[in-house]
């Protein structure tokens, strides 16, 4: 039992340190009502089994969903236009990190999202999303989520929570609440 207590003991006082070094930052990088771009999600079904002329729906319905959902829980804050920014700046920019920010910083937004739905069979599908600080380069939220079942409500559920998420962080400053933090 003293042996389970000490790795307890260093578990809970490495916690702060582990956050730290995955990059999450000390104190809020931005205010609450940082404006946000949101680009249209990405497909990626290159590795699936079979592929649909569907799939794109897909990424379509997760774009509409992402972009509802931060709408109402970030009030005034979504820019408009940074999606047919990224969308003329390249077919992949809404996917690549510095293509992004590059949009997202003309559209003068503090925080970008950018997020993929990826294919791999019928029932199995992946969301993955990331919330990066425009200014930094920082990837503040960097969210993966396998997707398993009918795809349409599995991508509107994947991509909403993804979305709460994004909402939680970007009223925090860009803090993140992954870590138990210590006073």
């Amino acid at each position: 039992m003293p042996h389970f207590v000490c790795l307890l003991a260093i578990a809970l006082t490495a916690a702060p340190a582990m956050a730290r070094a995955q990059g999450a930052p000390a104190g809020p990088l931005e205010p609450a009502d940082a404006p946000v771009a949101v680009l249209n999600v990405a497909l990626y079904n290159d590795q699936a089994n079979v592929q649909e002329g569907s799939d794109s729906a897909r990424a379509v319905l997760s774009t509409h969903v992402l972009a509802a959902k931060l709408g109402e829980l970030l009030p005034g804050q979504i820019v408009p236009g940074a999606a047919g920014r990224a969308a003329a700046m390249g077919p992949l920019c809404n996917a690549v990190v510095a293509c992004a920010r590059e949009a997202a910083s003309a559209s003068e937004a503090r925080w970008v999202v950018l997020a993929k739905v990826s294919k791999t069979s019928n029932l199995i599908w992946l969301f993955t999303g990331q919330l990066i600080h425009v200014p930094t380069g920082t990837i503040i939220l960097d969210d993966s989520t396998e997707l398993k079942g009918e795809p349409e409500a599995m991508v509107r559920a994947g991509t909403r929570i993804f979305a709460e998420r994004v909402a939680r962080t970007v009223r925090a400053g860009g803090v993140t609440t992954n870590f138990p933090v210590q006073p």
